[in-house]
């Protein structure tokens, strides 16, 4: 049964959890935004792109995201952000799996196709993996199951403990300031050693 650090209630983010400090610590921050604003300073930082999946109603669902990162080696587990108003964050409550597919270069239509602008006549294919299914021809895949959860805002973040993972050779499809791009080719492709605590 995956942790809910908000039992079920609605939280205010600026109000200081029980027991300790305000997520911001106590500093002064803004208490609104320019959503255009927002958007643009976050789409500065370059990303993969996923597609989020999981089985409900009895057919593959997809949500395309970028707001995805590792969680831990020690137990190997990752990190998807997903809007409270958004299909997906019910459906991942009631499913409590989910894949995470990072999209190869050739795979754009799939972004848009899962981020509420359907392509007529695509059939994306999937393949299941511990009753998730995950896209055929990903960069890489993840089937996971729902850890823990927590309250970020207007978000919550899902933490999924890996069941299942594989990766290809292909280049990753990357979004940035509203756009898709390819990844160059690096240059040096010396192996850089990794910070152990990476």
């Amino acid at each position: 049964m995956p942790a809910d650090t908000d039992h079920g209630r609605a939280i205010d983010p600026r109000a200081a959890p029980r027991g300790g400090a305000s997520v911001t610590g106590g500093a002064p921050g803004l208490d609104q935004v320019d959503p255009a604003l927002f958007r643009k300073v976050m789409g500065s930082f370059p990303s993969g792109v996923t597609v989020i999946t999981t089985q409900a109603g009895g057919a593959p669902r997809g949500m395309t995201a970028n707001a995805f990162m590792s969680g831990s080696l020690d137990p190997p587990l990752c990190v998807v952000c997903v809007a409270k108003r958004a299909h997906m964050h019910g459906y991942l409550l009631q499913t409590g799996r989910f894949g995470v597919n990072v999209l190869a270069h050739d795979q754009e239509v799939y972004a848009g196709h899962f981020a509420g602008r359907p392509v007529a006549g695509l059939a994306p294919a999937f393949k299941t993996m511990h009753c998730v299914p995950l896209l055929v021809g990903s960069v890489a895949s993840m089937a996971t199951e729902v850890a823990a959860r927590h309250d970020c805002g207007d978000h919550t973040i899902f933490v999924g403990h890996i069941l299942f993972m594989e990766c290809a050779e292909r280049v990753p499809l990357v979004y940035h300031r509203g756009g898709f791009g390819a990844l160059m080719q690096i240059i040096d492709r010396e192996e850089v050693p990794v910070p152990e605590f990476w």
